[in-house]
């Protein structure tokens, strides 16, 4: 990725292309590439956290494989995510799928580009030596193909991690809420001595530690995304509004419709996670409030205050600690790329 990634300053800082839609194209592939390695690095910074986050993950599979009720509930959160997953991933490799075919049809389509040396690659490089015969462009262009298929499992499993670790302290947030109810009823199913008040902080102090945690893991990552998928949506919109009045416009909106589309679902998602996260740590204080505390001994429902007090301090996930994601950020984030976009239309 490092050695590529030099290739693709080169070319961006050095070389002169044939259009500007073409160096708009180059940039949006360079910044999504720095982009994914940057995440690489932030996660191998954060890799005891990450362990740690792991085993939290086991044990409370291990916690909770006796309890019918709360398994469910665990299960129900596993396989959402299962799903997710698999669209992630599918979106990505069609995007890079779909974008190599862009790339190989505008060379089909154009004659002035049947020259090896002529021919536009997958990613835009610029080497220290010439393509000049076919059989170099087609090991390049072989090469840059599974280069970007890593990358697209790569940027997937990335962004899957995150709506794992969401999923998860989301169902361990709903498993808390059922213990509420319970702890505080006056026919529960369970018995009062197994859900004590030391169990109830137990387990709120648990999630506390692993949104803490997927803070720590992905604060740094959400900045980066906020600021370079701004930059991409902008590029990757400019080129698609241009590309109506050229001749290969079908083989350009081929190659960049679902990339565009990838990049705003990626922005969306840390944007959606940190909705989600602050919506569900609203629920425990709710749950505790909404609970009969009024019915039990003053000792045990003095803990109902402990909870409700420390929920007033929302769970979310910020950008570089600076701001909170939203999906407010998300609208901010398309507003933002979109007046970039009309200044370089204008200009253009």
């Amino acid at each position: 990725m490092g050695t590529a990634q030099v290739f693709q300053y080169t070319y961006v800082i050095n070389n002169k292309p044939a259009s500007f839609s073409e160096f708009m194209d180059g940039v949006s592939n360079t910044v999504t590439h720095s982009l994914i390695l940057i995440k690489l690095i932030v996660l191998w910074v954060n890799q005891r956290t990450f362990w740690d986050m792991l085993r939290m993950m086991s044990a409370d599979w291990q916690n909770h494989a006796s309890n019918h009720q709360t398994r469910n509930m665990m299960t129900k959160a596993a396989f959402l995510s299962r799903r997710m997953s698999r669209m992630i991933v599918a979106l990505n490799l069609c995007s890079v799928l779909l974008y190599s075919f862009g790339i190989i049809a505008a060379n089909a389509g154009d004659p002035e580009k049947w020259e090896p040396y002529n021919r536009e690659l997958i990613l835009k490089m610029k080497f220290p030596f010439k393509i000049s015969t076919h059989t170099i462009y087609v090991a390049i262009t072989v090469v840059q193909f599974i280069h970007l298929v890593f990358l697209g499992f790569n940027l997937s499993i990335l962004n899957s991690l995150l709506a794992t670790l969401i999923l998860h302290i989301g169902g361990q947030i709903e498993i808390l809420q059922d213990w509420l109810k319970r702890a505080f009823s006056r026919n529960g199913s369970e018995p009062s001595d197994k859900i004590t008040p030391q169990l109830l902080i137990m387990k709120h102090q648990q999630i506390i530690t692993f949104s803490e945690n997927i803070e720590k893991l992905y604060t740094y990552i959400a900045l980066m995304i906020l600021l370079s998928d701004t930059m991409i949506i902008c590029c990757l919109g400019f080129v698609i509004a241009i590309s109506f009045n050229e001749p290969n416009a079908a083989a350009i909106l081929v190659k960049c419709i679902l990339f565009y589309i990838a990049m705003n679902v990626d922005v969306f998602m840390y944007c959606y996670a940190g909705e989600y996260l602050s919506a569900k740590s609203k629920l425990i204080g709710n749950a505790a409030y909404n609970s009969l505390w009024y019915d039990v001994a003053a000792k045990n429902s003095q803990i109902v205050v402990f909870v409700i007090l420390r929920s007033q301090k929302l769970m979310t996930i910020t950008c570089g600690k600076i701001m909170e994601l939203s999906l407010e950020r998300f609208t901010s984030v398309v507003k933002a790329s979109a007046s970039y976009m009309s200044v370089l239309l204008a200009m253009y």
